[in-house]
């Protein structure tokens, strides 16, 4: 089993998944989450980006298609033949990487205020800000206060950025190009896999109708819900209610 390409496993069930974190997300900010899903149905594995976490020092490209070939490493190392993924943010741009490459194993997305295949297409003022968080944790803590529509404390968003500080700056410039550039729709829209988006009710940057117009563009099939009470992190701000949503679509 390749333990380094997951922080952590939970569960025994049937159902197999795989989690991607966000560009700022650690993959510590999935147990609230993960210990309300039901463990004798779903199996659950994060998955740990190269230069993040526990694999800050592993060298790489840092690009998608790269975690790709580590997320189907993952799966053969856990003896997964199939398997479905959740991705937050970023990680809903990469899981579809992951469906490009294997669309045979993998049996649904769900991305969680996800970025779509498209990129974000954040304006250059917005762009030149998020560059300049890879070195400042007091701009990454402006992120999570205003992504979360303002609502949280400080305290959350301070040491959210603090916990972000264990990737490294290399990864995260690298990832940043990935999900805020052009991107792959085009790739993606004959994809031939299920998929559902959850959007937080506050989520200034992925709200409800920009994940619906985005997603719906390239996934014509696929389900957007609005989390309620919630912005861009709706699997910390309100676990158990979106582990009771991700459980339903995903068994």
């Amino acid at each position: 089993m390749k333990e380094h390409l997951a922080s952590h496993t939970c569960g025994g069930g049937p159902r197999k998944v795989i989690v991607m974190n966000g560009w700022l997300g650690l993959s510590r900010h999935w147990q609230p989450m993960l210990e309300a899903m039901d463990p004798d149905r779903f199996e659950c594995a994060v998955f740990e980006y190269r230069g993040y976490g526990s694999r800050r020092s592993e060298p790489g490209l840092f690009q998608f298609e790269e975690a790709a070939s580590d997320v189907l490493a993952l799966a053969d190392g856990l003896g997964w033949s199939s398997f479905s993924i959740v991705g937050h943010s970023m990680g809903g741009m990469a899981m579809q990487r992951v469906a490009l490459r294997a669309p045979d194993r993998v049996e649904r997305l769900l991305g969680i205020a996800p970025v779509s295949a498209a990129g974000s297409g954040m304006d250059a003022a917005r762009r030149a800000f998020f560059e300049s968080a890879v070195d400042d944790v007091a701009a990454r803590q402006q992120i999570f206060h205003m992504s979360t529509g303002q609502r949280l404390t400080a305290a959350w968003c301070r040491n959210m950025a603090a916990d972000s500080t264990e990737n490294s700056p290399a990864a995260m410039r690298a990832y940043l190009d990935g999900w805020a550039g052009q991107g792959f729709a085009d790739q993606v829209a004959g994809l031939d896999v299920p998929v559902k988006v959850l959007a937080g009710e506050f989520d200034p940057g992925i709200s409800f109708e920009r994940a619906r117009d985005a997603w719906l563009l390239h996934h014509p099939h696929a389900e957007i819900e609005m989390v309620p009470q919630t912005g861009h992190y709706p699997m910390q701000e309100l676990p158990a209610f979106v582990a009771a949503r991700a459980g339903a679509w995903l068994w």
